[in-house]
């Protein structure tokens, strides 16, 4: 029995000794620069010296139009580009679990793909498509469906659509991944049954299959608020950092720009930092209230 508990102490302090290294790792690294993160905001901080503000960055973020025009940037592409990803992702997986059989695997490879291509190959991928003389707007006036070139890239309204049409282009994929999981997860013999009380495909739909999905539908509007309202990599891309005139500026840019670029304030860049990610612990709690109330065992 002694030799026993010796040689289970033996166990714990080796397992100790294996998770010490990534303990340090995540202090130094995470719990730090969170906690550390804490004092900065109340100081006007350049790097090498910091100024005691206390709230002074707050109440200089009420009055910064351009972090209040990047903050509504961030609605507007959540608002419009969310919900289209949501359905079309929920779109492919039922088609891909129910319509298409033999192909399903190379197709699900083919829409999930652009979630993991290199941001440069996007880049320069959407920039060959949406130049001013660039192969779309050479094929819609060679179709006569428009007759002068859209500035897709250039132009405030059409550079919003081109950041909405390449972060759904990148992210429906990944999530229809996830709803075709859920798909598989459904037993068949609930259809078979909803099909011999003579229900339709389309009420199916509606009455089975959204229901019990609706954790999976949950996650998926959880992650993509919570990616939209840190949206960096599309905008800071494909328009430079929100061109033209910040009508593609996101928060986490600023962030960016305030921190690096544009006079080293940290402190005022940290203090935007946790605006933000209140406001989406904040979008996190409504969809989890609203939606999470309304699941199939409710």
């Amino acid at each position: 029995m002694q030799k026993q508990r010796t040689y289970q102490n033996y166990l714990n302090r080796f397992g100790w000794l294996c998770v010490t290294p990534a303990i340090i790792l995540f202090c130094l690294f995470m719990l730090y620069p969170i906690l550390s993160s804490l004092y900065y905001v109340t100081q006007k901080w350049r790097g090498a010296t910091s100024t005691f503000i206390g709230l002074g960055n707050f109440v200089r973020m009420l009055q910064d139009k351009v972090f209040l025009q990047a903050l509504g940037n961030n609605f507007i592409f959540m608002v419009v580009q969310i919900p289209i990803m949501v359905f079309l992702a929920l779109f492919l997986a039922v088609l891909l679990n129910q319509g298409v059989q033999k192909l399903r695997g190379p197709l699900r490879l083919a829409i999930f793909l652009p979630s993991v291509t290199s941001l440069v190959v996007v880049s320069v991928l959407f920039r060959m498509l949406l130049q001013t003389n660039g192969m779309l707007n050479n094929l819609l006036i060679g179709a006569h469906v428009i007759k002068e070139p859209i500035g897709w890239l250039s132009d405030p309204f059409w550079a919003k659509v081109t950041i909405i049409l390449a972060m759904t282009w990148r992210w429906t994929g990944y999530n229809m991944v996830f709803f075709l999981v859920g798909l598989q997860s459904i037993d068949p013999q609930i259809y078979e049954a909803a099909e011999v009380d003579g229900a339709s495909r389309f009420r199916q739909l509606f009455q089975i299959t959204i229901p019990l999905l609706l954790p999976v539908i949950l996650f998926s509007l959880v992650t993509s608020t919570s990616g939209t309202m840190q949206l960096f990599d599309e905008p800071n891309i494909l328009t430079q950092g929100g061109q033209p005139y910040n009508s593609t500026m996101t928060a986490a840019v600023y962030i960016y720009r305030q921190a690096f670029l544009v006079n080293g304030n940290f402190g005022y860049a940290t203090a935007l930092s946790y605006v933000v990610v209140l406001i989406s612990g904040v979008f996190a709690f409504i969809q989890m209230r609203l939606l999470g109330q309304r699941g199939p065992d409710k």
